[in-house]
């Protein structure tokens, strides 16, 4: 039998990158899935792919109202939400000193604000049932600090103090929250990163991950199944009796 078999999840940003490769590994282990996300055509790729019912909802995740419509949406459509893997999230890089504030504003709305909307909406019937998971995609970044992304570092060390603050609340009471941390990972939104260094100073893509990785003393650059498995790692098994845990995802093979 599928370890998550008649599970319901939910995950935000779910139709590229990290968030399709959560939705295809929970799918996997038989969860129904929901995909909470603002690119619903992408969205409908992804639920093609997997062989469990899947649902999708469209809202951006800082906005109150439209989280909690799309949560109300997915718990009628498919009950209420066992698993929620808040994985929406987005990083630019600016120096501090060009940085303004609504850059700072609009990190915490998306990551942090994002994951207290769905947690808000998802919690009160967790708690009815005695249990829950929930599982925040944070970055190292939210446990060290890094240059020219000030404003995702202070985003993300608040989704991590979040994290902890909710497994500390919630404790006894069957619900478990817990944070992966990955350092980079192969997505669009690295690679569009990459560009723009490129593009800034004449180092290859290659030459410029290169210099990135070393930086942030990172062997090799982590892969988008590799955050989902860690996901699923906080979903069953002795990882599921887990709370307030980061698991960080560096790149280092055994």
């Amino acid at each position: 039998m599928s370890s998550l078999a008649g599970k319901h999840a939910l995950v935000t940003g779910a139709n590229r990158g990290i968030g399709a490769a959560i939705v295809r590994t929970l799918a996997a282990q038989g969860a129904q899935v929901t995909l909470m996300v603002r690119d619903r055509a992408a969205a409908e790729r992804v639920a093609a792919e997997v062989a469990t019912q899947t649902h999708i909802v469209t809202a951006d995740v800082s906005d109150r109202a439209a989280v909690r419509a799309g949560c109300e949406s997915a718990a009628a459509a498919l009950g209420p939400v066992d698993i929620l893997v808040n994985n929406a999230g987005t990083v630019e890089t600016i120096p501090f000193l060009k940085t303004p504030p609504e850059v700072f504003t609009q990190m915490y709305a998306v990551h942090v604000m994002g994951a207290v909307h769905t947690a808000q909406a998802v919690l009160p019937a967790m708690l009815e049932r005695g249990h829950g998971t929930i599982v925040n995609v944070a970055s190292i970044a939210g446990l060290h600090g890094a240059p020219y992304v000030a404003h995702y570092v202070a985003a993300k060390h608040a989704l991590v103090g979040l994290t902890r603050a909710l497994a500390a609340e919630y404790r006894g009471k069957g619900i478990t929250v817990n944070a992966v941390c990955p350092g980079y990972v192969a997505t669009d939104l690295v690679s569009g990163s990459l560009a723009k260094i490129s593009a800034k100073t004449g180092l290859s893509e290659a030459e410029a991950l290169a210099a990135i990785l070393k930086d942030a003393g990172q062997p090799r650059i982590v892969e988008a199944q590799e955050v989902a498995d860690a996901v699923l790692h906080f979903c069953v098994g002795a990882g599921a009796a887990a709370s307030g845990e980061t698991f960080v995802l560096m790149g280092l093979d055994r």
